[in-house]
């Protein structure tokens, strides 16, 4: 049960930082920026996430989307430990847990 939660739980977290990401407000699109990547590089962000939202939703093709989801992680807690803001650390290490979790 607390499995089942935890896909749907990651799904709907990837699907919504996947919005967000992918309209790009400003401040988003300067936050890229800021750590070193192309203003655009937000949506294309947040087109994976959509995708690994997706991906995880589908029991059939579920560890892609795991796969894809930890790797958007990984890549997005290098760079925030690289530029030292720390702030961003706790979301991420929430979506840590829901991964491990959800492939538990």
């Amino acid at each position: 049960m607390l499995h089942a939660i935890a896909i749907w739980l990651v799904a709907a977290a990837f699907g919504g930082a996947g919005v967000v990401n992918a309209i790009g407000a400003p401040a988003q699109r300067q936050s890229f920026v800021r750590w070193g990547y192309p203003a655009w590089w937000c949506r294309g962000t947040g087109v994976l996430e959509v995708a690994a939202a997706a991906l995880i939703a589908l029991q059939a093709i579920r560890p892609m989307g795991l796969i894809l989801g930890a790797a958007i992680i990984a890549s997005a807690t290098v760079t925030v430990v690289r530029h030292r803001e720390w702030s961003h650390l706790a979301p991420l290490g929430a979506f840590a847990v829901l991964l491990g979790m959800a492939v538990v």
